[in-house]
């Protein structure tokens, strides 16, 4: 995120660079990067003679160079942006003579998603020295909650930790979609606000009592009732709350529970380090800890993968959603 508020301070500085190529696995940061080009180099009489966005699909390698090589009309620059550049990959390699002398009135962008060039490569090595090379990377699920809190910190809004929790539990790490529905929280909600569980449930439609988050505190907790509402709720609702999903996270909770047991410091910061969870969960952990002694984690762990072959249809095809959700309380609580 620090590469990326170094490329646009610079960019508005008019500190521009002949070549950027903005790759990785993440788009989000590919696309936000591609837009503020496209936004704020030019001004919107220059756009119309000297910028031009190109589809990856729909040209070469060559036809990407002779757009650049041209000179601007009535401007000190033009902008070419190739998106979906990722479907020129097979031919990238023929950029190495562009980026050995790039028209310097030009600033030729590549938006190259889902792949990275390799580093090692002679095309990479000369991107890299004569323009930026920005490989946007995904983020682990663990990561997502900071930099939903470090976006809006940005903006001028803050979250609870639980409401961040239940955005990554349903939207995943998708930075994209987390950024629509946060845009549409901001459009509702003034700033200096603090989003809650409460402003998830109402704005987005998540619900904040009946999510798999609140089903692994309950089985943390021991809280039979709550466990047993929130199934019955998700069997009723089964599209929103694909079992698969659900033994998935119920896995992973008693998996890092297991790591806790065997943890010598149980301390705040170093649990969360080890576990890779937000430090405002270990409480979570230590509930359960008190709860499930270590064979017994260990004995719901070998459970839990029986569970989740059942559900993916392996030897319990007639089995409904209901009867294996109930069968997972069942091996946990007794």
């Amino acid at each position: 995120m620090d590469e990326v508020i170094q490329i646009t301070k610079d960019i508005k500085a008019g500190n521009y660079k002949p070549i950027y190529f903005f790759m990785g696995e993440e788009p989000y940061y590919i696309d936000k990067l591609t837009d503020f080009i496209d936004d704020n180099v030019l001004s919107e009489d220059e756009k119309g003679f000297n910028q031009m966005t190109i589809y990856g699909r729909d040209t070469t390698i060559e036809e990407v160079i002779s757009h650049a090589k041209r000179y601007p009309m009535m401007a000190d620059r033009q902008v070419v942006i190739v998106k979906e550049a990722q479907e020129l990959s097979r031919n990238i390699d023929k950029l190495e003579a562009y980026a050995e002398n790039p028209q310097p009135t030009t600033i030729l962008v590549f938006a190259y998603k889902y792949k990275t060039l390799d580093k090692r490569k002679k095309v990479t090595k000369l991107l890299d020295k004569v323009g930026v090379v920005y490989e946007s990377k995904k983020l682990y699920e663990n990561q997502v909650g900071d930099w939903i809190k470090r976006v809006l910190s940005g903006q001028g809004y803050s979250i609870e930790p639980k409401a961040a929790a239940i955005l990554v539990e349903f939207l995943g790490t998708d930075l994209s979609k987390i950024s629509n529905e946060l845009d549409k929280l901001k459009i509702i909600l003034p700033k200096g606000h603090t989003f809650t569980p409460k402003d998830i449930e109402e704005n987005i439609g998540f619900s904040k009592d009946y999510n798999n988050f609140e089903l692994r505190k309950a089985i943390g907790e021991k809280n039979q009732v709550k466990a047993y509402q929130i199934i019955d709720y998700f069997a009723q609702n089964p599209k929103d709350n694909p079992l698969v999903v659900t033994t998935g996270l119920v896995f992973g909770f008693f998996s890092q529970l297991l790591q806790y047991h065997g943890l010598k410091d149980k301390s705040q910061f170093n649990a969360a380090k080890v576990l890779k969870v937000n430090p405002y969960f270990i409480k979570d952990y230590e509930i359960a800890f008190k709860n499930y002694p270590m064979k017994k984690v260990s004995a719901i762990v070998a459970a839990l993968r029986d569970i989740d072959v059942k559900s993916k249809g392996v030897g319990a095809s007639s089995i409904s959603q209901h009867d294996l959700l109930k069968e997972l309380l069942i091996h946990i609580f007794n």
